[in-house]
């Protein structure tokens, strides 16, 4: 398994995730409201793994420009359809990864990362090319299934063996506290760690962080 099979695997489930609800609605707006308190209209957005682009369409208007990506290109495409004539100007979608990015793309006052980095398979290396992709004290902005804080027979037996048929895609299971001092070793300060689920803790933080000036540890 590979970042292409990656891809492949969410090109071929994109038009079925586009149809599916979200499981926590109220969750979502609480995450969006919090976003965008965290956003300036002056901002400039990086959104990693966008899917289908329903919290682009969401958040974008309210800033200078929202750059939508997603490595897979069938989400995109999806997410073109949905935007359809550019109502929103500011707001562009690119099939590419924070890797590939081209660097003039940026700086970026701000990067959002809602359920990405447990999909990465080199969690450092991202986190370091997202600090890199900020401006000076910008904001990387995310909400994480942390696989380590869950079920061990999810993680440990269900994931792997679904993985091994081609039913899902590669996950990290890291839990809350190692993906903390994996951003602090990157370069950021973190600012907030919040749970925005309806009911209980659903492993899923929701972390604010600002780019560190000075050297990475």
């Amino acid at each position: 398994m590979s970042t292409a099979s990656d891809a492949r695997f969410w090109d071929r489930s994109s038009r079925k995730y586009a149809k599916s609800a979200v499981a926590d609605p109220a969750g979502y707006e609480r995450t969006l409201d919090r976003t965008s308190a965290l956003l300036k209209p002056g901002d400039r957005v990086l959104e990693l793994g966008c899917g289908t682009g329903t919290t682009a369409l969401r958040l974008a208007a309210d800033v200078q420009s929202y750059l939508a990506t997603d490595f897979s290109a069938e989400m995109i495409e999806i997410a073109r359809e949905k935007h359809g004539a550019p109502s929103i100007p500011g707001l562009a979608f690119q099939a590419v990864t924070a890797e590939t990015l081209a660097p003039e793309a940026g700086p970026f006052d701000a990067v959002l990362g809602f359920n990405y980095l447990h999909l990465v398979r080199d969690l450092p290396g991202t986190l370091r090319r997202i600090n890199a992709l900020l401006a000076p004290e910008g904001l990387f902005i995310s909400k994480t299934p942390c696989l380590g804080d869950m079920n061990p027979l999810i993680r440990l037996a269900l994931l792997p063996a679904m993985r091994a048929i081609g039913m899902a895609p590669y996950a990290g299971a890291f839990r809350a506290s190692e993906l903390g001092e994996l951003m602090e070793a990157a370069g950021f300060e973190i600012l907030a760690t919040e749970n925005h689920a309806t009911k209980g803790n659903e492993a899923r933080p929701y972390i604010a962080a600002r780019k560190r000036q000075g050297r990475m540890r």
